[in-house]
C-alpha cells in the first residue's frame, strides 16, 4: 500500500473535470468566439446593458410607457422628516449613577448613544427613587410617575 502525501497548500488542486477555463470572448477568429463574441448580429441581445425580453433593465416594457410612469403621483410621506427618538424606560433609570438624569448621565450608563437622535423617557417599569430629569422629552405617564415619586422635571 502506497503512503499518501499529507494535504497542504502546495498540493491542493480541484477534482479532475470540475474546473473549466473561462470563455475568452472577442479574441479573433481562431478562438471561435471572435468578432461578435457569440452574440450573433444586432438585436437587443447583442447590445450591452440590456438582456432582451424579460431581462436586463427592470421596468422596461419594450418601449411602451412603463407602469411606474403611467400612474399619477399623489400624496406626501413624512418619513424623511420624522424625528426618531432614543427610548429609555423608567426601569432603566436604576442604572444611572446619582439622582440627576441628563443625556450625559444616560450616555455614561450606556443607555443612549451620542449623535443618535434626541432621547425620550417612557413609562416602561416603575420609578424606584426621586429623580431630577433635565433636558429630556418625557411622556405623560412617565411624568406622572416621576412627580408622584417626589422627582422633578426641568425642560
Amino acid at each position: 500500500m502506497a503512503t499518501q502525501e499529507k494535504i497542504g497548500l502546495h498540493n491542493l488542486k480541484p477534482a479532475p473535470g470540475s474546473h473549466r477555463d473561462r470563455k475568452r470572448l472577442g479574441r479573433g477568429p481562431g478562438s471561435g468566439t471572435g468578432k461578435t463574441s457569440g452574440k450573433g448580429h444586432k438585436g437587443s441581445m447583442a447590445r450591452a446593458g440590456h438582456g432582451g425580453p424579460g431581462g436586463g433593465k427592470p421596468g422596461f416594457e419594450g418601449g411602451q410607457m412603463p407602469l411606474s410612469r403611467r400612474i399619477p403621483k399623489r400624496g406626501f410621506n413624512n418619513a424623511r422628516f420624522r424625528t426618531s427618538y432614543q427610548i429609555v424606560g423608567l426601569d432603566d433609570l436604576a442604572r444611572v449613577e446619582g439622582q440627576d438624569v441628563t443625556v450625559e448621565t444616560l450616555m455614561k450608563a450606556g443607555l443612549v448613544k451620542a449623535r443618535s437622535g434626541p432621547v425620550k423617557l417612557l413609562a416602561n417599569g416603575a420609578v424606584t427613587s426621586a429623580y431630577t430629569i433635565r433636558g429630556l422629552k418625557v411622556s405623560g405617564a412617565a411624568r406622572e410617575q416621576i412627580v408622584a415619586a417626589g422627582g422633578r422635571i426641568e425642560e
